[in-house]
């Protein structure tokens, strides 16, 4: 089953024998607790009867409670950041702009602008991850489980800092309007240049603006095309120049046309995110 982008970083707590395969990097992690960013590149998800604990977190959610990378292998990691980088750009150069997914990463949290797509929740809790885990396990119904889970979030997002009120307020703006919004006309708004927006909000949710509103941009188109409603009618709703704009956009995100995005697995399975697709 493949992994589709979405607006939000996702925590996954695994208690089962599932399998993530990172096509991009050739890696495979079995288990345990994963971080996803809002472009995972392409990861697909394996197994039989799996139990996961799912978590989506908003950019200042995600920064609060992840923090920066934790003790283990943080400069390893940003070795692997840059490095994952530049294969995305030389593979955009020789695709000509249109891949699907990207190297974007977990941001928000991750201490560095961007990140790989997959991150293991140590690299940010540390010990405490195996803790959170084990406390999770013994938990005697999901309900428990949740409010497990609830409470570890909750006193780390208090005893943490969000993102700044600018970034915050772009952000917020941008999914207010489907990511459809000037990006130079937010930078006014919140009486920064767009230098400093393009740095602060990258920094700090792990995309570029302009990404970023093409993500949120895309995800409702997603929810709209799993939804029943014709690909021509999504296009003209949501500011593209034509179908084929759409076709364009979705494809560069998942590999899939519209028609198939409408009926992808991952769709009726994540009944939160994707209600419309139950």
């Amino acid at each position: 089953m493949q992994v589709i982008p979405y607006p939000a970083v996702t925590l996954f707590i695994d208690f089962g024998a599932a399998l993530l395969v990172d096509d991009g990097r050739g890696e495979r992690r079995h288990g345990g607790g994963v971080v996803l960013g809002m472009e995972p590149g392409r990861i697909r998800g394996c197994g039989r009867d799996i139990e996961v604990l799912q978590v989506r977190l908003s950019p200042a959610t995600a920064r609060a409670v992840l923090g920066g990378l934790g003790d283990g292998g943080a400069e390893a990691r940003r070795a692997d950041w840059a490095e994952g980088v530049a294969r995305a750009r030389r593979a955009d150069r020789a695709e000509g702009g249109a891949r699907a997914g990207a190297a974007a990463g977990v941001g928000a949290g991750a201490g560095v602008e961007g990140g790989v797509g997959v991150v293991a929740l140590e690299e940010f809790w540390g010990r405490d991850a195996g803790r959170v885990r084990e406390r999770l396990r013994a938990a005697g119904s999901w309900e428990e489980r949740f409010a497990v889970m609830e409470a570890v979030l909750a006193g780390r997002y208090e005893a943490a800092r969000s993102l700044d009120p600018e970034v915050s307020y772009v952000w917020e703006r941008m999914v207010a309007s489907g990511g459809r919004v000037r990006v130079d006309g937010l930078a006014d708004a919140v009486g920064w240049s767009r230098k400093r927006l393009w740095s602060r909000f990258r920094a700090q949710v792990g995309l570029t603006p302009k990404r970023a509103a093409t993500l949120i941009r895309f995800d409702s188109v997603a929810h709209r095309l799993a939804a029943g409603e014709a690909p021509a009618r999504v296009a003209a709703d949501h500011g593209f120049t034509d179908q084929s704009h759409l076709c364009r956009d979705v494809m560069a995100f998942t590999g899939l046309t519209p028609t198939a995005l409408a009926t992808a697995p991952w769709l009726a399975v994540d009944d939160v995110a994707w209600p419309a697709a139950g």
